[in-house]
């Protein structure tokens, strides 16, 4: 029996890609998150910054990175500087102190725009998963595995669930650039 679980899966799989991706955005606030994917060498192997130092947010404007091995702060304060995500860090001695700047309404308006493109790039992978579970129907259909009832059944669950999926990643992008605005 066919059923929509490889979609649910594909669905919630791009939900949660956007969500992830959403997370690295920069805000008006301070955001752990935005130090994701940062990498550097480290006992010789890469090492990930969250595996290596303690990352808090002691305000609505200032990250701190404090490192359980202090020999590494060097390696940590260039990473950062190249990782290129407009903080300058400051290297205290025991830990780095990342200052946001404010942001300015051009940049805001900016990050909307990625917003809108990630929301987008999640849009596009829901619509691909469920063009792919169509075609499967369509093709059970007629090797005579489903009936025509039960094919327009599960291809109004498909466009339900299609419609939820696109609602989910909507109200995503509307909460992160609600974030964004606020001042």
């Amino acid at each position: 029996m066919l059923t929509l679980d490889q979609f649910k899966t594909g669905g919630d799989g791009a939900l949660a890609h956007l969500k992830e991706e959403l997370s690295t955005l920069r805000t008006g606030r301070a955001n752990a998150g935005i130090l994701d994917g940062i990498t550097f060498e480290a006992y010789g192997a890469r090492m990930d910054l969250k595996s290596t130092a303690s990352i808090t947010v002691p305000d609505a404007r200032t990250i701190t990175v404090e490192p359980w091995d202090k020999t590494l702060l060097k390696e940590i304060e260039k990473a950062i500087q190249l990782a290129n995500i407009g903080i300058n860090p400051i290297n205290d001695g025991t830990k780095i102190r990342l200052p946001l700047p404010p942001m300015t309404e051009e940049s805001r308006k900016d990050l909307i725009k990625v917003v809108s493109q990630k929301q987008e790039q999640a849009r596009i992978s829901v619509r691909r998963a469920r063009d792919e579970m169509k075609e499967k129907i369509t093709a059970a259909e007629k090797e005579k595995t489903l009936t025509e009832d039960e094919k327009f059944r599960l291809h109004k669950e498909l466009d339900e669930l299609s419609k939820s999926f696109n609602d989910k990643i909507k109200a995503m992008g509307d909460e992160k650039e609600k974030e964004i605005m606020t001042i």
